[in-house]
């Protein structure tokens, strides 16, 4: 090559370099102006009367909802359609923990490996090796394998088709309603789609799983070498609020997401004191998904609280009622038969009580120790519920009465009796002393009985003569 054909590379090359800047240039700022527009998009969970002001974000969907109650602190476009992009592994891993057992072993096929792109998340499984089903689950949540979710999708459903019914199934039984899977990973698919409000309700089944949370929160995990496969690895974790890359106290796991189309998705979940928060963001730029994930966090922690009902609710239950309390021993002791289950609470805004919620009573959930439920709400917006129990004391009377095959034990209320006694035997008293009175003074009679003493009268008279 003559020293003209290299300067004519080289400026071809500068051409290039500078198109590319330029090109990249633009779409970034065409990015930005996007995440600029999104934050102005309006925030539904700020039309609510007294609600604490919640923060401009630049996703173009997001919630904030309490994990124990289902009360949603922040809402922006919510019930919007979605790409998910890989939090889809979310349900992936739920249902198979739901569906198989740890120790399980996990067979790569062909398919499973093949029918994903190679450049792709991958931890680069050959087909027909093996894991165990929680190295697998570790694999999908640190790794965002998409090879793995196949592989176990036919694991527990005998192929990836089945496991994507089931998906939708397990969907639909949370209350989602606009949501549909279409693949196990999360890859794009204009059928695959699911809302920030239907990914938070997966994610309450999620995070509510020890096990689950465990491997979410996972920031590095070792792959050692083993007879199913050979290799020895690391998988990092992307989640900068899981890796350490952002510091944040009270995290319990989360799964990121990303294709093109979908853009930055991210779920996480946080834990302080007695909240449990889980966050969705959708349609984001990095490292946004994180950043605003946080500010969620924060002013759900710093603006409302968990209000235990059985220690506030005055209604319902009366203190002292002889219908809803029973004598447990003998000398009296009672115990309330219904109660408030210790654990249901409600979330309200820091300066808001009990008494500024209104409630209604539903028996839809009757049954299994459940007598009806109660349901709060804060200015029309739910904020929780508690159900009225058999009471703790009621039921172990009821089980230690049960136990007595041989014998039947009755509880007697000495107080109760005795008052019965006195009661019962002034009235007796009573009764004779008033019987008494109108024996002594009657002035009754058979008629003969007063014809017999008027002659006797005059007889008497006639004797004694007159009198002067």
């Amino acid at each position: 090559m003559n020293h003209a054909q290299s300067k004519k590379l080289l400026m071809i090359l500068i051409c290039v370099i500078i198109f590319i800047n330029s090109s990249f240039s633009c779409f970034a700022t065409e990015l930005e102006e996007a995440a600029q527009a999104r934050k102005q998009l309006p925030i539904q969970s700020n039309e609510i009367k007294d609600w604490p002001e919640g923060p401009e974000i630049g996703a173009q969907a997001a919630i904030l909802m309490d994990a124990g109650t289902g009360t949603i602190l922040y809402a922006k476009n919510i019930h919007q359609e979605l790409y998910p992009a890989s939090t889809t592994k979310i349900m992936t891993c739920l249902l198979a923990v739901e569906n198989a057992s740890l120790d399980d072993t996990v067979t790569f096929s062909y398919d499973a490996i093949h029918s994903v792109p190679a450049d792709g998340s991958n931890i680069g499984i050959d087909a027909g090796e093996y894991l165990s089903l929680e190295e697998c689950l570790y694999g999908i949540m640190v790794g965002s394998a998409n090879e793995v979710a196949n592989a176990v999708a036919e694991h527990v459903s005998g192929s990836i088709d089945a496991f994507v019914d089931l998906m939708n199934e397990k969907a639909k039984s949370l209350g989602c309603t606009n949501t549909h899977f279409a693949n196990t990973n999360g890859l794009q698919d204009s059928n695959h789609y699911t809302s920030a409000y239907d990914l938070a309700l997966i994610g309450r089944e999620f995070f509510s799983n020890e096990l689950l949370c465990r491997v979410g929160n996972t920031p590095r995990y070792h792959f050692e070498p083993s007879a199913g496969q050979k290799d020895d690895f690391y998988l990092n974790n992307k989640h900068k609020l899981i890796n350490g890359e952002i510091s944040y106290n009270g995290i319990c796991g989360g799964k990121t997401g990303y294709t093109d189309l979908a853009r930055e998705t991210l779920v996480t979940c946080a834990e302080r004191g007695n909240m449990k928060l889980v966050c969705v963001v959708f349609m984001e730029e990095s490292p946004a998904q994180f950043t605003d994930t946080v500010t969620l966090f924060d002013y759900g922690f710093n603006n409302f609280k968990a209000v235990n009902v059985k220690s506030e609710e005055k209604s319902y239950i009366p203190e002292s009622n002889s219908f809803f309390t029973s004598g447990a021993d003998i000398f009296g002791s009672a115990y309330s038969v219904l109660d408030f289950s210790k654990s249901d609470y409600v979330i309200l805004p820091q300066n808001a009580d009990l008494s500024d919620t209104t409630s209604t009573v539903s028996y839809d959930e009757a049954g299994n120790g459940t007598v009806a439920t109660i349901n709060y709400s804060y200015n029309d917006t739910p904020v929780g519920k508690v159900h009225v129990i058999i009471s703790d004391s009621a039921s172990q009377a009821k089980q230690t009465l049960s136990s007595q095959d041989s014998e039947r034990i009755i509880y007697i209320n000495v107080k109760t009796c005795l008052l019965v006694f006195v009661i019962a035997g002034g009235t007796l008293i009573i009764l004779i002393y008033i019987s008494a009175l109108i024996s002594t003074y009657s002035f009754g009679g058979s008629l003969e009985d007063r014809k017999r003493l008027s002659r006797r009268k005059k007889e008497a008279r006639k004797r004694s003569g007159p009198r002067f």
